[in-house]
Order: structure tokens, then C-alpha cells, then sequence
């Protein structure tokens, strides 16, 4: 594989040899007053689309910069299959942009936050939770940025749902099946998603809601109670590691 450039941004833009790249403002500032790169310097840029390439880039400066795309790194079918969406209800600011980044890291493939009875956000800030994934995404060499969807309420989240994907809902009561089993069970190439309530768990009516829809699936973590944003990364921890992309991949490299 050829080198890989140090610094690896998103791009919105199609990406294809030659093709002249104009990055944003924040990339510009960044590139040219943090990083002191000029033109001439060689990047690597990433759509989610077209796979990960070198780009040089041809103008740098406080507010604008553009790239040329040279050479493909990595095509897009080297990315792994996508992983579990992760619904949550909202944290603390802080909490819910750590939820946003380690999901992103361990390979969520879409972004959800719903909200609970016990839901502590009152608003929840989409674009900032956007940036936060695209900035995980190029730290941890992914090929895509998991969208981010609006905020759903639980009750008409499960009226619009997909029966085909099942919902592992990550029970604090204890009531819940294992994980390992549960994950063990669930039909090769299933696509699934995780549920994780609020901090102050789920109410007893929306539990009882939960149970009558045949995709959901009740999960335990184990015997202690978790935060909610713990319960989160476990969850997909326990996904990549039991059906995931950490099978027989290379060891990880810290970042």
C-alpha cells in the first residue's frame, strides 16, 4: 500500500484522479495556520463514496484552500461491512460528544438519538454531533462518516421501524437475555441496530412498549449498572468483537 499522507480530511466532493478538490474554511484554517502546510504538500482526502486518496495541495490560506486528487490509497470495498446503528437518548453535552466519537471509532454506521421519558438533553445539536463524527472518522482511518439522523421520539421511532432489522435494546433491569447469546443467535448478515436508554433508565411503559414489537430483543450487559454511555461503547464493543470486523483483523494501532 502506498504511503499514506499524516493529515486525512473528509470531503463532500467527488473524488477521482486529477480532479481539483475545494476544501471548507475550517480545513483551510486548519491546514494552513495549525498545521502550516502550503501548496505543494500532500494530504489525503476521503468521500465515503469513492475510497481514500493522496491529493496535493495547489492553494493554501486563511480562508480558502483546494487540493488535486492524485492517487487512490484505499478503494471503497476495503471498507468493512457497516456496523449496527446506535440509537441513544441524549445525554450531557460532553457525554453524548463521547458517545459520538467512540461509536464512530467502533464502527457505528448510523447515529440516532431518540428521545425518552427520562431524556436529560433538552436539545440536541446535530451539525455539532455531525462534525464530531466526520473528526473521529478521519482519526480512525474510516472510510465513511456514519450519518447522524434528527431526533425521534421512541413511540414513533417503533411505528416507522423496519422489522427486518432487529432492535437490541440494552435492558438495565436485568430481564434481558445475554449479549454473547443473543448476537450468537442472530442470522448471518442480520442488520441490527442498538438501543440505549437515558440515565435514568427507560420508564416501565415505554419497557412494556418495547415489548410488543417481535424486532426488538431485550440485552443484558451483565450484573453492574452501567452509565448510559458506557452501556453504549459495551454494546459495540461486544458487536465488533462477537460478529463485527475485529474478527481476524490486524491488531489496532493507537492513535
Amino acid at each position: 500500500m502506498p504511503a499514506r499522507p499524516a493529515i486525512r480530511l473528509f470531503t463532500a466532493a467527488p473524488l477521482s484522479a486529477g480532479a481539483e478538490i475545494p476544501l471548507t474554511e475550517g480545513q483551510a484554517h486548519y491546514l494552513h495556520a495549525v498545521m502550516r502546510m502550503a501548496a505543494g504538500d500532500e494530504i489525503a482526502l476521503f468521500n465515503g463514496q469513492d475510497g481514500e486518496w493522496t491529493a496535493t495541495l495547489t492553494e493554501t490560506g486563511k480562508r480558502r484552500a483546494t487540493a488535486r486528487a492524485d492517487r487512490l490509497l484505499r478503494p471503497q470495498t476495503d471498507e468493512p461491512r457497516p456496523g449496527p446503528w446506535l440509537l441513544f437518548a441524549p445525554l450531557k453535552k460532553d457525554a453524548t460528544d463521547m458517545v459520538v466519537e467512540k461509536a464512530t471509532e467502533l464502527g457505528a454506521s448510523r447515529l440516532v438519538p431518540v428521545l425518552t421519558r427520562y431524556t436529560n438533553a433538552a436539545r440536541v445539536n446535530t451539525e455539532r454531533l455531525t462534525a464530531n463524527a466526520v473528526e473521529a472518522a478521519e482519526q480512525c482511518e474510516r472510510l465513511s462518516v456514519p450519518a447522524v439522523a434528527e431526533p425521534e421520539k421512541l413511540d414513533r421511532l417503533l411505528d416507522g421501524w423496519t422489522p427486518s432489522r432487529h432492535l437490541l435494546v440494552m435492558d438495565e433491569t436485568g430481564a434481558g437475555r445475554d449479549v454473547a447469546g443473543v448476537l450468537s443467535d442472530l442470522p448471518a448478515g442480520a442488520d441490527a441496530a442498538v438501543l440505549i436508554g437515558p440515565e435514568g433508565g427507560f420508564e416501565k411503559s415505554e419497557l412494556e412498549l418495547l415489548h410488543r414489537y417481535p424486532f426488538v430483543i431485550c440485552v443484558t450487559l451483565g450484573p453492574r449498572i452501567l452509565r448510559a454511555e458506557t452501556a453504549a461503547l459495551a454494546a459495540l464493543t461486544c458487536w465488533q468483537a462477537l460478529r463485527g470486523d475485529w474478527q481476524g483483523r490486524p491488531a489496532f494501532r493507537a492513535g
